[in-house]
């Protein structure tokens, strides 16, 4: 094969190759290729196949029979934020609940905090997330609650992906607890004409003792007239409006779905909106799990995420959150992967990741296991040996 866009490498000796494309291998959704090698040119996926039949190449890396996934694609985080809730943590494990209160303490610290202090604190995060496989990332504004704090919480994130959503409506703001409509008009005006050229994506937290169904359809419609597309934080502790609103305006994704009637699921099952499930934040507040399984039944595209954030889902790992899905959600260990890799991108509209096929970004992930299946199999091991991102290997 002659580079003529860049460096070509194969890895080969792959035990088991996951595509994401049914077409190829053994015609399963994760498209699995046993024996297999994989072709990188520049920063795309060139060629899969058979590793007897690869072609020749720059370089040549052995995977030594291990297995090789497309990199996990995390569709829901809060990296841009100061200070940690560990007391607030501790108090929950010893019996207290959860509530959205806490992010008060969140807000006092981030706008307390220095530029350098939220890029330095989200680089740390990001960098501890690519060492456990996850190249693409989306991550939101809503611990600065004023104008000049979300605008500079999103032009910090955008310096470091491009998936950036603007969350003015995490709660109301504590200078606005006695006028909630004044904070909506700010979200909706001033707040979002600053924060609009820095996100590509606007998102509420549809939930009692945040915003309700017509607070949350006010901000999102406004977002959509900025050229800002839906997200929803919905259905997480009640039932609730969320996850209807999100359909209704077509939102990319409604995101937790904890607390789901029937018509919420066939909703989800009849549009675009993707559900995506974020098991770190029901292990962390001791609360209901997802019904994933009902999901899946229903024909809803499930993706799976992190939500890492201080206070109810601090961790960066979706491996983790691939075992707490198999283990308690009802998925099993093909759907977990699909839904943290495949399922993410379709969680933010996106075609050229998730997924190990020609043409694809060469994001992918080098597992010390002969199978995907070792994620769920053996939870909590740093089986992550291999991160490449963009056709570079960053781990």
């Amino acid at each position: 094969m002659s580079s003529t866009t860049g460096t070509t490498t194969v890895i080969t000796n792959i035990a088991s190759l996951v595509t994401n494309d049914p077409s190829l291998g053994d015609g399963s959704p994760l498209g699995l290729i046993q024996d297999a090698a994989v072709v990188i040119e520049g920063d795309r996926i060139v060629w899969t196949g058979d590793s007897r039949k690869a072609p020749a190449t720059d370089n040549r890396v052995d995977a030594g029979g291990r297995a090789v996934i497309p990199g996990f694609v995390d569709s829901h985080s809060h990296l841009v934020f100061a200070g940690d809730r560990t007391q607030e943590f501790n108090a929950r494990m010893s019996g207290r609940g959860y509530t959205a209160g806490g992010i008060r303490t969140t807000v006092a610290a981030t706008r307390a905090a220095s530029d350098e202090d939220l890029e330095r604190n989200l680089t740390h995060y990001l960098h501890e997330a690519l060492r456990q496989g996850t190249t693409t990332f989306e991550t939101k504004s809503g611990y600065g609650l004023t104008v000049e704090d979300e605008a500079r919480a999103l032009r910090i994130a955008a310096a470091h992906t491009d998936e950036v959503t603007y969350l003015g409506a995490h709660i109301v703001s504590p200078d606005y607890a006695d006028d909630p409509a004044a904070y909506v008009a700010l979200v909706t005006g001033e707040m979002l004409d600053a924060c609009a050229p820095y996100a590509r994506w606007i998102d509420v937290f549809c939930e009692k003792g945040a915003f309700d169904g017509d607070q949350a359809r006010a901000i999102l419609t406004a977002g959509k007239a900025k050229g800002l597309h839906p997200r929803v934080h919905a259905n997480q502790l009640s039932y609730g409006p969320g996850v209807q609103l999100a359909v209704e305006l077509d939102a990319a994704s409604a995101d937790h779905c904890t607390h789901l009637t029937d018509a919420d699921v066939e909703a989800l099952a009849n549009g675009r909106t993707v559900a995506t499930l974020l098991p770190g934040a029901e292990f962390s507040t001791r609360a209901e799990w997802p019904d994933a399984r009902r999901l899946l039944d229903a024909g809803v595209t499930v993706a799976l995420s992190t939500d890492c954030n201080p206070g109810s889902s601090f961790t960066s790992s979706v491996p983790f959150c691939i075992a707490l899905a198999v283990r308690d959600m009802g998925m099993t260990p093909d759907e977990a992967l699909w839904s943290a890799t495949a399922g993410g991108a379709a969680a933010l509209r996106r075609t050229d990741i998730g997924r190990l096929t020609v043409g694809a970004r060469a994001d992918l992930v080098l597992l010390d296991a002969p199978s995907h299946v070792h994620l769920a199999y053996r939870p909590g091991v740093p089986l992550v040996t291999g991160v490449w991102r963009r056709g570079a290997r960053e781990v």
